[in-house]
């Protein structure tokens, strides 16, 4: 079996010693110390409080290559989304450390899979459908960061349509997919719409 590395991160010494002593004795889970912490597949951020501090911490943790699990012992709706935005992928109450999820959200993050108590999923889902509906639909955008127009445009490029076929099956003008495309590659930097294609499969945007 091949083991996880795992870099814990904790400010009080003896929450780190003793989340370090519980993985430890896993045989999923190889414990990294600071030194080795670049090779961490994935980063356990022990938080007493969800404050300023934490997450900036999380914010810093999150440039590296790791992969971001939060022990908390609780999480209002705002810090749940706060945490999601500074690239949490696993959340586990303190209280269930001991009943083994901690270890099962570690190997779910490091197959590069997300898991948040249900609870806590089903409140961060209504807090995006609110902003969905509130914010992001009458402007036009969507929760993936593209409007409507410019998904329904890359879908079409992907499949191979030329600008003359997208304007006829959207009901556009040939001007408007230009522009569509021209405004899409502008803002996400990108060099052409093979490369905006190459970028939305690969963030899931289409």
């Amino acid at each position: 079996m091949q083991r996880v590395p795992v870099f814990v991160h904790a400010t009080d010494p003896i929450t780190l010693l003793g989340m370090n002593s519980h993985l430890a004795g896993r045989p999923e889970i190889r414990v990294v110390a600071e030194a080795e912490r670049a090779s961490a597949a994935v980063t356990v951020v022990v938080a007493d409080t969800m404050s300023e501090e934490t997450f900036a911490t999380l914010r810093d943790l999150r440039r590296g290559t790791s992969r971001l699990v939060l022990v908390a012992s609780d999480l209002d709706d705002a810090q749940l989304s706060r945490a999601v935005e500074c690239g949490v992928v696993g959340v586990v109450r303190r209280g269930e450390v001991p009943t083994g999820r901690l270890i099962r959200v570690l190997l779910a993050a490091a197959r590069g899979e997300g898991s948040v108590p249900g609870d806590l999923l089903g409140r961060l889902l209504e807090q995006m459908g609110r902003l969905q509906r509130e914010v992001l639909q009458p402007r036009g955008l969507t929760l993936r960061g593209l409007t409507t127009r410019e998904v329904d445009v890359l879908r079409l490029v992907a499949e191979g349509l030329e600008t003359r076929e997208i304007a006829s099956k959207l009901s556009y003008s040939e001007r408007t997919v230009k522009n569509v495309l021209h405004e899409l590659t502008t803002r996400l930097q990108l060099r052409n719409r093979a490369h905006a294609v190459a970028y939305a499969l690969r963030h899931d945007l289409i």
